[in-house]
């Protein structure tokens, strides 16, 4: 199959020609997951967005996939347990996106954990989560844990407890997800809506009328069976259906903020209490020369497309940050960049936005409208396998067939090949080797390994073949290369698409946007022939990200 931005109609176009056995709407990782564990057991799959891949909830998350500590707290074991040991099976598939964080926890005089029950907690967390031995928890003293963090602040410090969580970058994972679908057969495309939904007479569901929202092309896709993987949008389409009965979405919104590391010169990832009594716990999480802290958590109930940070969420967290570390006194013009995101989570009676489980659940209505809700990143692939298992057994009992059992829990992602996540670390040498031959620097050369995994040689190749095209457009080789591959591979079509979720520049290297915007809208522009108002457009589009990601809402 082909996952290229100049690709995308011929793409609807197959999908319009032909019965699909699934037709998944959303893209996002749940999305992706479906349509990677389905198309490898033998399912014809098609996934639509209206947005781009990961554009919503899937691409503004704590970028974490974490077992869930805190839910130990709710008692929500099963969901601990279940999350936590998927953890270690993204890692192994994917460990160019995933990698271990040691996170230290910081137990303070009546703390939400205290000495006791923290190391507990871990215990349980250890066991619960199957953590492999080098990661389990350790606890720490009063002078171990400012060790580990001197700028914490030093009253009412008892200890801490030291334990592993796993990095991720959301956005790409849902990428690679995606793309390891579609080197199985499955047709996706970005950008396309499902407007309306088609039935038999007997009130069946059949299909969906999508709209292209680059083109207003309008196009007719049949399929067995429709998966409803919409995030924050799924009662949408629920309503459309004549089936928002019974339980409904509580959507949450959680925003972090990004400061530069010569301002907030921290190493160690820290999950620890506000200092405000709100009973809630914020993470501070270095990455690439930064810094990000997140999150809050509100009931939001405008439209989800584009949530913002508002100067309220951007003062909470930095009154969070200046609690922890008094010696930082951060303000507002030290946050860099933003992000805000939606949680589609399963409304509750009585309970707060934190209150509310994180687990997922199926409605399947009475038009056979397969609705997966509620849940987390971390969760994706064993949400993919319940929903597939359902899709699965339909279809036996409709016609005969017989589909196998998941195997997504062995199948090594897009970019994964790189001899298992043990052999990390030797693999990012390799390609340092290969790239500095091909011309790069062993920075940019490790950069691209880090970030596209087994992918890199690719990158590298295309870099070699356009020397003279990365001149002629004043881009340095490497990020052209990237360009192009995103555009060929990655079904990247504006610049958002790259800047933000194929590369997250625009969260945590702003200004590495603002220096190179100018040269990749114009090898973008014509690349797909633009005219001057797609392009115009497109640049506006850029803008207002940027402006965004800095700016609040009121």
């Amino acid at each position: 199959m082909v996952f290229s931005g100049l690709k995308r109609t011929e793409n609807l176009n197959k999908m319009e020609d032909q019965q699909l056995d699934l037709l998944v709407v959303g893209g996002g990782i749940t999305g992706a997951g479906i349509a990677l564990d389905a198309s490898s057991r033998g399912l014809q799959t098609g996934v639509i967005d209206m947005q781009d891949f990961a554009a919503g909830t899937s691409s503004r998350s704590t970028k974490l996939v974490h077992g869930g500590l805190r839910y130990l707290k709710q008692f929500e074991v099963k969901l601990v347990a279940e999350v936590g040991k998927e953890r270690a099976i993204v890692y192994e598939n994917a460990p160019h996106v995933t990698q271990p964080e040691w996170m230290l926890l910081p137990i303070y005089k009546e703390g939400t954990f205290g000495k006791f029950s923290t190391s507990i907690g871990l215990k349980v967390y250890d066991f619960l989560a199957k953590v492999r031995r080098h990661e389990r928890r350790t606890m720490l003293s009063r002078e171990e844990t400012l060790e580990k963090e001197p700028m914490l602040k030093k009253e009412g410090l008892q200890g801490g407890g030291y334990y592993v969580e796993y990095r991720t970058d959301d956005a790409r994972l849902t990428i690679e997800v995606m793309k390891g679908a579609v080197s199985r057969g499955v047709t996706a495309v970005n950008y396309t809506k499902a407007e309306d939904l088609l039935y038999d007479d007997k009130g069946k569901l059949v299909g969906v009328k999508a709209v292209d929202l680059l083109t207003n092309e309008t196009y007719k896709i049949y399929a067995k069976k429709v998966v409803n993987a919409t995030g924050p949008w799924v009662d949408d389409l629920r309503e459309i259906d004549h089936s928002k009965k019974g339980k409904y979405l509580h959507l949450t919104k959680g925003i972090h903020i990004v400061i530069d590391g010569g301002r907030f010169p921290m190493d160690q990832a820290i999950y620890f209490d506000t200092t405000n009594g709100d009973g809630r716990m914020i993470f501070a999480i270095p990455r690439e020369g930064k810094v990000y802290i997140g999150t809050t958590d509100t009931t939001y109930k405008d439209e989800p497309v584009n949530p913002r940070m508002t100067s309220t969420d951007r003062d909470y967290l930095l009154e969070a940050i200046n609690g922890m570390f008094p010696t930082m006194k951060l303000t507002a013009e030290d946050v860099e960049s933003s992000w805000a995101g939606v949680r589609p989570l399963i409304h509750e009676e009585g309970k707060s936005p934190s209150e509310i489980s994180r687990k997922d659940e199926i409605f399947v209505s009475n038009s056979n409208l397969i609705t997966i809700a509620g849940g987390k990143l971390t969760g994706y692939r064993k949400m993919a396998e319940r929903v597939v298992d359902l899709v699965s057994q339909q279809l036996h009992e409709e016609d005969g067939r017989e589909f196998g059992r998941c195997m997504t829990d062995i199948i090594k992602l897009s970019g994964g090949d790189v001899g298992g996540s043990g052999h990390f670390e030797d693999f990012i040498g390799e390609m340092v080797k290969k790239g500095v031959h091909e011309g790069f620097s062993d920075e940019e050369a490790k950069a691209i390994a880090e970030k596209y995994g087994s992918n890199a040689e690719w990158i590298f190749d295309i870099a070699k073949d356009n020397k003279d095209t990365a001149k002629r457009y004043g881009l340095p080789a490497d990020i052209l290369a990237t360009v192009i591959y995103g555009i060929e591979n990655e079904m990247v079509v504006t610049p958002v698409d790259y800047f933000t979720r194929r590369r997250g520049a625009t969260l945590f290297h702003i200004q590495w946007v603002k220096t190179w915007k100018e040269a990749v809208i114009r090898y973008m522009s014509d690349r797909f022939g633009w005219s001057d108002e797609q392009r115009a457009g497109y640049i506006e589009e850029l803008e207002l990200a940027l402006t965004e990601a800095v700016t609040p809402v009121e």
